[in-house]
């Protein structure tokens, strides 16, 4: 049996010989591996926005737009050492990534981390000015549709439902159940809250988004019947941003629904220097903002290792995670499932709820919890 000993290959690396690292995506993921890795090696930040974005915690800042101020970060705060290239990528070769601006950045490894698709602006004070006028958008109406009953439409609706409770707020989604990616018990529970709140939940039945003429604001829905609101919000997924790897060479490692393919390393199977983290990962687990960090740690530890030539048998693997998630529901309560236990209520609201883990997040950037 092979046993894991020895003293640690010294690096091979001198200054004038940095290995060069490139991350595709400025998400929690690519941010995290950026930030980790600053200071080891020769790092590359791709991303078409100059911002890394809480993300969980942006239907806070739709009701709440100073909120964003912590939530919305300048790539540069924290990441200060290595190169930030502000386009998207287009091609990647063996040996380097082509930008949507020309570049060609050569890597020794490299991470994908580009989550899903989200057209979202390029600066961060236009992200910041994005979320006041969605926050207009719910002061000024006074009924107000929301479509999609995952995570995201189930948390906008209590956020609103909780701060501008005299809106009337109707959520329809397609499903049978809201939450479908949780147990049932979980669900049944944040049907009740809600419908205590006032919304109204229409289950199994789609909305004609476009049925809807200005003046006019009756939308038609799936079963013939019609909703009234003075606006809508789209809480249904995003598509993956993995459609332009279909004409690199890592094609043939998307299984088919445009995931890239991961062994126990978060590899790219079958490739030694290639990772990827995050949504756009074949890992069978819901997709989480803070199981992303995970990966991400798990990515950074082990580049770090192959650039300082350490043995494989050090490096980290990463097992999926069971059931596991925390559903806001306005500033006070929550719904969270636990792999044996479903709690909703102020407990769980005390964990998530009041600040949306974004003290906890900034300080894991290297930032101080609060902007003073």
């Amino acid at each position: 049996e092979y046993i894991c000993s020895g003293r640690k290959q010294r690096s091979k690396m001198t200054k004038g010989n940095e290995q060069r690292v490139v991350i595709l995506g400025g998400g929690i993921a690519g941010s995290v591996v950026a930030k980790s890795l600053q200071f080891d090696a020769h790092v590359t930040l791709i991303d078409p926005k100059e911002y890394f974005e809480i993300s969980w915690a942006s239907l806070r800042s739709m009701v709440e737009p100073s909120f964003a101020e912590r939530t919305v970060i300048n790539h540069r705060e924290y990441f200060t050492k290595g190169d930030l290239v502000t386009s998207s990528a287009v091609n990647v070769t063996e040996t380097e990534v082509l930008t949507a601006d020309g570049r060609r950045v050569p890597y020794d490894y490299l991470a994908i981390a580009t989550g899903h698709a989200d057209p979202v602006p390029k600066v961060r004070t236009e992200r910041l000015h994005q979320y006041k006028e969605e926050n207009q958008k719910i002061k000024s109406a006074h009924s107000i549709l929301i479509v999609g009953g995952g995570p995201t439409g189930v948390e906008l609706a209590g956020e609103i439902a909780v701060d501008f409770p005299d809106k009337k707020v109707t959520l329809v989604h397609k499903g049978p159940r809201l939450l479908e990616f949780v147990g049932a018990k979980a669900a049944d529970k944040t049907l009740k809250w809600l419908k205590s709140k006032n919304v109204d939940v229409k289950l199994d039945q789609a909305v004609d988004l476009n049925s809807a003429s200005d003046g006019h604001k009756i939308y038609r829905t799936s079963v013939g019947g019609t909703i009234e609101a003075d606006c809508h919000f789209l809480c249904t997924g995003k598509p993956l941003a993995s459609a332009w790897l279909k004409e690199t060479v890592l094609k043939n490692d998307l299984d088919a629904q445009g995931r890239i393919k991961v062994d126990e390393y978060l590899r790219v199977k079958g490739r030694s220097n290639i990772f990827a983290i995050g949504d756009i990962t074949d890992i069978p687990e819901i997709k989480q903002g803070f199981l992303a960090q995970k990966q991400a740690e798990v990515v950074a530890k082990n580049v770090r290792l192959m650039i300082e030539g350490g043995r494989e048998c050090r490096r980290e693997t990463y097992k999926p995670h069971s059931v596991m998630a925390i559903v806001s529901l306005g500033r006070n309560d929550a719904v969270a499932q636990f792999p044996f236990l479903t709690l909703s209520g102020r407990i769980p609201g005390v964990i998530k709820s009041g600040d949306l883990f974004v003290g906890k997040t900034r300080k894991l950037m290297g930032l101080s919890p609060h902007i003073v």
